[in-house]
């Protein structure tokens, strides 16, 4: 049983990791409707000079711009984030994303403005992928660094929920949408829906982050002046090898995630013959059952360790890629929810402990940035996803070709989990590397 010194500091860990996940959902609900709305309209509003397939490839390649942009946001905020402290960075990328999400709402289409149209719509894009890569290390960070010591798997895996949810309610809103309006409707002006609604859920999240404590861990390194200088560059340094297998361990579940919330919702309704809105709600249920399977992995990993898992969940996606693209083909929309199920557990067997494994192999005054910079490396490649199986499908003309890229996106995590170090039982390192053997 917790003792009377230990429960404000039991209830504060609850808070912070209840407000990491609020405001990681809002950020994520912003990022992932361009995704959707990519799938589904750009192609039509903001580049429909082109051919369907061209056009859909303009749209997904927008789609990537934000991934590019996210390792240069990620090194900007974590340098301030490991110099001034984690929550005004948290504050600022929330702002970024709402404003750069809200403008897309109101960009006028190709009809209207031209060329301008899809330039504008990369350069907020852009700004988008810039604000959110300074979100993850902040969130993360804030979560594990706030957790009791055993528990921080458990709580670091709150702020990964919000990847989930931000795809729950931007797809859900989008499906509502579908289901509502005509095709002219949803192409006039519906789509714009989820983008302008995004002010208000910005004021929300800049609410409940306005009101948390910062990170006592890093509130301690600040005191003592024991902050790096320049925390990006040492981080590069200090942790080369820590940072290039971090980040490939996340590269297959960063990019199967895309593939399956992005690319297949427009392959899947423009191909496979199934219909939008049925694809819309099968994802909103696939990432609805993330959410206890993270949280479940996360707490799993406080007692068997980070590295299991990671290599347990590639494994198991290695062996099952082309299964699941069996399943995908086959046209039933009930094969295609068992195999996203099998996909979501593998995948979730990695983003959840992610948080602790990744915060744990950094010390305090680098931590935010090695964290970032592994978790944004992996994003460049997670968002070229949907337009590298565009582009194989449109060269084969097979499904498969995607079967296989994914299997060795597999591999490589797995390969890379396998190298890194076990820290389940190293604490979090603060001044030193941390080197704890993997048995």
């Amino acid at each position: 049983m917790a003792t009377h010194a230990q429960e404000p500091a039991l209830r504060t860990s609850r808070k912070v990791a209840a407000a990491s996940l609020v405001g990681t959902t809002i950020e994520w609900y912003d990022f992932f409707i361009f995704g959707t709305a990519a799938a589904l309209v750009f192609n039509q509003v903001f580049f429909p000079s082109f051919d369907p397939v061209t056009g859909t490839l303009a749209a997904f390649g927008s789609f990537a711009v934000g991934f590019i942009a996210r390792p240069v946001g990620g090194a900007v905020f974590a340098h301030y984030g490991d110099r001034i402290g984690r929550k005004p960075m948290l504050v600022w990328s929330l702002l970024m994303m709402g404003a750069a999400t809200v403008l897309m709402g109101l960009l006028p289409g190709y009809d209207q403005i031209g060329v301008w149209a899809p330039v504008l719509l990369v350069v907020l894009r852009f700004l988008q992928g810039f604000g959110v890569g300074g979100e993850w290390g902040g969130a993360a960070l804030m979560a594990v660094e706030h957790a009791p010591s055993n528990r921080r798997g458990f709580y670091g895996s709150w702020p990964q929920v919000g990847v989930p949810a931000g795809l729950v309610l931007g797809t859900g809103a989008f499906a509502i949408l579908s289901a509502t309006l005509t095709d002219e409707q949803f192409l006039a002006w519906g789509w714009r829906i989820p983008f302008l609604v995004s002010a208000v859920l910005i004021g929300v999240g800049m609410w409940i982050r306005l009101t948390v404590s910062e990170s006592p861990v890093f509130q301690e390194s600040l005191d003592t002046k024991s902050a790096a200088r320049m925390p990006v560059l040492d981080a590069l340094r200090t942790y080369p090898k820590e940072i290039a297998l971090a980040s490939g361990s996340f590269i297959a579940t960063h990019s199967t995630f895309y593939v399956g919330s992005v690319w297949l919702v427009s392959y899947a309704t423009t191909t496979l013959g199934y219909e939008r809105s049925e694809i819309l709600n099968a994802n909103v249920a696939l990432s609805a059952s993330d959410i206890p399977m993270i949280l479940a992995f996360g707490l799993l990993s406080d007692y068997v360790g980070r590295r299991r898992l990671f290599l347990g969940g590639m494994g198991l996606l290695v062996l099952f890629a082309v299964p699941y693209f069996y399943l995908v083909g086959t046209g039933s929309i009930w094969l295609f929810l068992l195999g996203g199920l099998v996909v979501q557990a593998c995948r979730s067997a990695v983003y959840g402990p992610q948080s602790a494994f990744f915060a744990e192999q950094f010390s305090t005054g680098m931590r935010y940035s090695g964290s970032s910079l592994a978790y944004q490396f992996a994003a460049i490649v997670g968002g070229m996803a949907p337009l590298i199986c565009t582009a194989l499908v449109a060269w084969t003309g097979s499904l498969y070709a995607v079967a296989g890229y994914v299997a060795f996106l597999a591999l490589v995590s797995f390969v890379c989990s396998y190298l890194m170090t076990e820290t389940l039982r190293s604490g979090l390192p603060t001044d030193a590397p941390a080197r704890v053997s993997t048995g």
